[in-house]
C-alpha cells in the first residue's frame, strides 16, 4: 500500500491528512459517486471491487446521550443493543443526522472515523479482524481509504467487538 498520493501531499480530506501525519500505510480509493445509488457502501464495495465484508461503513448514534461511532460491514447492520454494550452503556439510537455532520465535520455517505473534527469514541465490529485491510470512507462521497483493521483501531482508539450483525 502506497503511503501518500498526489492529493494526499496536497492536502486531502481530514481523514487522509491524519493517515499521513501518522504514518500509517494506506491506498486511498477514488470512484464516481452516483447520488441515485440506494446505499453508500455497497455503491463504494461495487465501484471499487471489493467483497461488501471488506467494506466498512462508519455510524454515528447516541449511546446514554453521548456520541458514539460504530464501524461495521455494509454487508450487514448495526446492533444497537450490542454497540451499547460495547461502551458500558444502557441505550443506543441512531444520532440525528445532522448532529453526527455537525459534530464529525463530515456529510452522510461519507462519514470517516478518522480526522472527524470532534473525537468520539469509536467501537469497530470485530469481524474486521479477519481481513488484512478494510476500506472505510476517506471523508467524502467517492472517496474509500484501505487500511489495517489494527491501524484503524490504534488510530480511533476503537473498542473491537462485536457490534454488527448479517
Amino acid at each position: 500500500m502506497a503511503k501518500k498520493s498526489k492529493k494526499q501531499q496536497s492536502g486531502g480530506t481530514p481523514a487522509t491528512v491524519a493517515l499521513t501525519a501518522a504514518g500509517v500505510d494506506h491506498t486511498v480509493h477514488a470512484y464516481d459517486h452516483d447520488p441515485a445509488h440506494p446505499s453508500y457502501g455497497e455503491e463504494a464495495a461495487e465501484a471499487m471491487g471489493v467483497s461488501p465484508d471488506r467494506v466498512f461503513k462508519t455510524l454515528v448514534a447516541d449511546v446514554d446521550g453521548a456520541l458514539t461511532v460504530a464501524v461495521v460491514p455494509v454487508s450487514g447492520t448495526l446492533n444497537l443493543k450490542a454497540l451499547a454494550a460495547a461502551v458500558g452503556g444502557k441505550r443506543a439510537a441512531m444520532a440525528d443526522p445532522a448532529l453526527a455532520e455537525r459534530t464529525t465535520g463530515y456529510v452522510r455517505g461519507g462519514i470517516s472515523p478518522l480526522g472527524q473534527r470532534k473525537r468520539l469514541r469509536t467501537v469497530l465490529d470485530d469481524s474486521a479482524g479477519a481481513h488484512d485491510t478494510i476500506c472505510v470512507s476517506a471523508g467524502r462521497r467517492g472517496l474509500e481509504v484501505e487500511l489495517a483493521p489494527a491501524a484503524l483501531a490504534a488510530l480511533t482508539e476503537a473498542v473491537l467487538a462485536p457490534i454488527g450483525r448479517d
